[in-house]
């Protein structure tokens, strides 16, 4: 089966996408029930919701669950370079002939009936997991938490939420509260959760939800606290006292994120080296990503290019943290967009940081925006702001006024995506 078999059928799903998206899980159980409900006999889960450091969260838990010899499932979205990354079994993408008949499985267990794109493939995730043995299955959700096709697991393990900011206001609503109120639906009775540092109204809806529940909480600030000291990782809860290395994936913002990962690790019984192997062998593409091969380093030798996905407020202000704790080089921007996202708020907090955004529109994506909206927006943010055709042009033409400068992709998932692929 060429790759050409799982794009195939992928697109057909597309087309099975309801004209309106409605958000409800009456789609899921009805094909979980014509499939025999998978949901039901996956290995212990751990749910993840939250706005930010969802795939870094779950990158470093799986890389301490790995550390300390366990056999892990992971389910995350979207992907960048093709769907097979998505969905891991035992610790290795799934492959194209398992992925195939899965496909093919869940395709006619649902027939012509409207379904969404992530709804009918987070079905084809559950069934791979229920038929694979594993230690341990971490699933991200996609869109929310409460009404999230994920959202289908009776009684996990333990469910983690990571910091809560205003993102896809149009399905969780305008206020921090309402998405909160969101993301806490994965809030299960009896079972233990791990929350993120939270403003206050957002930890107050997930408190007032947990205690309905008797969920048992480990909330940043009060149960765990987490920092660098002396260039070192320093966690702290109710067992002691953990002095680790501090995390591989770059960014202040990942303190925070190793923090709700090694509180996760503890409450799942995990000792010393897998929380250290949490903090030095995780792996997540386009969070602060150097690129160091293929065309865009060949179009600009001697500068430093690196790849973000981040495309909200947040993943702005985290952004620009990163850059001005770096060493001390002209950084210039190559920025696509959706237009789906708050551009101005993202872009805000970024520019201090930068001596120049270069616009595209991102390549083979309906939903982008044009890159002069994209400029204009970055000039009315206090950018000095051009376009280019695509990347790899924008890259030689910053090289050439500035050859050893930093150069930064950014703004998008899809933009992530484009450059993975094209640079191999």
């Amino acid at each position: 089966m060429t790759m050409d078999g799982t794009d195939a059928i992928l697109a057909r799903l597309m087309r099975l996408h309801p004209k309106l998206i409605d958000l409800t899980l009456d789609r899921m159980w009805r094909l979980l029930e014509t499939l025999g409900h998978p949901e039901a006999d996956l290995p212990p889960v751990i749910h993840v919701a939250g706005t930010n450091g969802k795939g870094s969260t779950l990158a470093m838990i799986r890389a301490g669950l790995e550390a300390a010899g366990h056999r892990v499932h992971v389910y995350t979205s979207p992907h960048l370079a093709r769907f097979h990354e998505r969905i891991r079994l035992g610790g290795e993408l799934i492959g194209e002939a398992d992925l195939a008949a899965l496909l093919d499985e869940c395709e006619a267990a649902n027939g012509e009936t409207p379904i969404t794109f992530f709804e009918i493939t987070t079905c084809s995730a559950l069934l791979a997991f229920a038929r694979n043995p594993a230690d341990f299955t971490l699933l991200e959700t996609g869109l929310g938490g409460r009404l999230d096709a994920t959202n289908v697991v009776a009684d996990p393990r333990l469910t983690i939420i990571t910091p809560v900011s205003l993102d896809h206001q149009s399905y969780l609503g305008e206020t921090l509260p309402e998405i909160a109120g969101e993301k806490a639906g994965i809030l299960k009775a009896g079972v233990p959760a791990v929350i993120g540092h939270q403003e206050p109204e957002a930890l107050e809806v997930i408190e007032r939800r947990a205690a309905r529940l008797r969920a048992p909480l480990f909330v940043r600030g009060e149960h765990w606290h987490v920092g660098l000291e002396h260039g070192r990782l320093v966690f702290q809860d109710e067992t002691g006292l953990l002095d680790l290395p501090p995390p591989v994936l770059a960014g202040p913002h990942q303190i925070e994120n190793a923090g709700i990962a090694l509180a996760a690790l503890r409450a799942l019984g995990i000792g010393e080296a897998g929380c250290e192997g949490a903090m030095t062998r995780a792996e997540w593409p386009a969070r602060m990503q150097r690129v160091r091969r293929g065309p865009l380093v060949e179009a600009a030798p001697d500068a430093e290019i690196w790849l973000d996905g981040g495309h909200n407020p947040s993943a702005g202000e985290a952004l620009a943290e990163t850059l001005s704790r770096m060493s001390r080089r002209p950084t210039h921007l190559v920025c696509g967009m959706l237009n789906t996202k708050d551009v101005a708020g993202y872009l805000r907090p970024l520019a201090p940081h930068a001596a120049s955004l270069t616009a595209l529109s991102i390549p083979g994506e309906a939903n982008t925006l044009p890159a002069e909206t994209t400029a204009e927006v970055a000039r009315d943010a206090g950018f000095r702001a051009a376009t280019a055709s695509d990347a790899e042009s924008a890259v030689r033409e910053i090289a050439r006024g500035n050859p050893h400068a930093r150069i930064l992709l950014c703004g998008s998932l899809y933009l992530a995506g484009h450059i993975l692929r094209e640079n191999g």
